[in-house]
């Protein structure tokens, strides 16, 4: 009877884990970190239910990127980047040539956000039609800090990040980065929030203590009734 009632104890608050973290998470919000891409690929369907140009694939977004947006590794971590302190793991975005866009077909609202290093001041716009056709939805203004006070991992000239974002009315289906070819870096690049690299999967550290007083009131109750 002792080992019945420890595992509906035990049922009872994972369920409650459960139910903690779907109450808490975002589903709209997705975070692309670019781990994955090849380095020096260019990212084409890798989130779009393809490939990279090297044939590696990634989960599918409905987000496709076009044949100038590349994938780039640190050059500490084997690959070709040259930035250092990056906001997560190795592998960011960079565009090299021409235009720089990115469409998400079923799009998304609320906000947009990343991670950038750059050493030209640019802006990001939000359009509310695929290909940055439409109405501007938000602008996302960049100034020229790849290189400001440093520290840290010391290989590679792109190594301050500045996270930005803005929040918006109305779909967003495109993001146009042309201003920034050649000179901008991105991580994180965040679909749903104007706060870069949130995790949407995370139950915040409120909805962590209520889950542990949860775990502990039914702890309690349990000692009384063997009592």
């Amino acid at each position: 009877m002792q080992k019945f009632y420890k595992s509906s104890l035990a049922k009872t608050i994972a369920a409650s884990a459960l139910l903690a973290a779907s109450s808490a998470a975002n589903a709209d919000v997705i975070v692309l970190d670019f781990e994955g891409v090849g380095n020096s690929a260019a990212i084409n369907e890798f989130y779009n239910g393809g490939t990279d140009s090297q044939g590696n694939s990634g989960v599918d977004y409905d987000i496709s990127f076009g044949s100038n947006s590349l994938g780039l590794i640190d050059g500490d971590a084997g690959g070709s980047g040259n930035f250092a302190n990056e906001p997560s793991a190795d592998t960011v975005l960079f565009f090299l040539t021409g235009t720089a866009i990115l469409n998400y077909t079923p799009g998304f609202d609320t906000g947009f956000s990343f991670f950038y290093s750059s050493s030209t001041a640019a802006q990001v716009f939000v359009y509310d039609g695929l290909n940055a056709t439409g109405n501007v939805l938000a602008t996302l203004d960049l100034s020229a800090q790849f290189s400001d006070n440093c520290v840290g991992d010391p290989n590679g000239q792109f190594c301050n990040w500045t996270a930005v974002g803005a929040t918006f009315a109305g779909t967003a289906l495109s993001i146009d980065f042309g201003g920034t070819v050649n000179q901008t870096a991105y991580d994180d690049v965040t679909f749903g929030s104007a706060v870069a690299g949130e995790n949407p999967g995370e139950i915040p550290e409120p909805a962590g203590y209520a889950l542990l007083a949860l775990g502990l009131g039914l702890l309690a109750k349990s000692r009384k009734r063997k009592s």
